[in-house]
């Protein structure tokens, strides 16, 4: 369990995440999945990091349990950092980064994908923000990479989620394939830019981050502060303990069902880590 990187062939770093029971990531997580990917980013004989998951979901956010057990804003805090970091470090990563999605990308998990330099999915993936459900802000910033602006705020305030072959049409989908041709398929696409230069793939990177119409580390440093002001209100702890369901009102169902249906969750102790 945990975060750990391997070289299936040269110039391929895979960093994979696997943390049961649905990728819900602690706030240590992060920290160590930022760590994992700016190192394989400087290893001078990667010329491509391909970001994947273990179990039944690419990554489904941040571990609210973790929050909820807290008495102070610590776990908020080392949330939004740790979400900060990694985010950071798939985007500032020295060469491109392919992010292989299966089944849920949710919450922390557009923001990985969203800032990834390609997206490979199998045909089981969903994407979605279901942070209004969760009493949470933030990765607007990353859905906005992956779908046109209307698209982004409608699934944004309805939680909705799209599926891999809506993204692949809208383009930010490289390509989608069966589940079990998923691993084999990123690593075709990760061999093939690795082919090129390391020190000229090096310089593209940067070029194309430095060409980018919005500056994604302070857009989204822009949404947590939103975040951190919808739990000093208490608003969100208030949502977050009811799944983003009003007790007096079935006006907020629709919106939340979906991503239940979509993980097929055991328990509400699974609910309970996602966001």
């Amino acid at each position: 369990m945990g975060v750990s990187t391997s070289v299936p062939e040269e110039g391929v770093a895979f960093v994979t995440v696997d943390f049961p029971p649905v990728n819900a990531l602690p706030v240590r997580g992060w920290y160590e999945l930022a760590a994992a990917v700016r190192a394989a980013g400087a290893d001078p004989s990667v010329r491509c990091v391909v970001l994947t998951a273990e179990g039944r979901g690419f990554n489904a956010g941040v571990d609210i349990k973790e929050m909820q057990r807290a008495d102070g804003p610590e776990a908020l805090i080392g949330a939004n950092r740790g979400c900060y970091e990694a985010f950071a470090a798939v985007y500032e990563c020295e060469v491109p980064v392919v992010a292989a999605v299966h089944g849920f990308c949710l919450g922390g998990g557009i923001g990985l994908a969203g800032n990834a330099d390609a997206i490979v999915a199998a045909d089981d993936a969903t994407f979605g923000l279901p942070e209004l459900d969760r009493g949470a802000l933030g990765a607007a910033t990353h859905l906005a990479r992956l779908v046109p602006q209307h698209l982004m705020r409608t699934l944004y305030y309805t939680s909705r989620t799209v599926t891999a072959h809506e993204l692949h049409r809208h383009g930010s989908v490289w390509s989608v394939v069966p589940r079990d041709r998923l691993t084999g398929a990123a690593l075709a696409l990760a061999r093939e830019i690795a082919a090129k230069d390391g020190y000229l793939i090096r310089l593209a990177k940067a070029a194309i981050n430095g060409i980018d119409p919005v500056d994604v580390r302070r857009s989204y440093r822009f949404e947590q502060g939103f975040t951190f002001e919808a739990n000093l209100s208490g608003v969100a702890g208030r949502v977050r303990d009811t799944f983003g369901t009003d007790p007096a009102s079935d006006s907020t169902s629709h919106s939340h069902s979906h991503l239940d249906l979509d993980l097929d969750l055991d328990s509400d102790s699974d609910k309970e880590r996602q966001t």
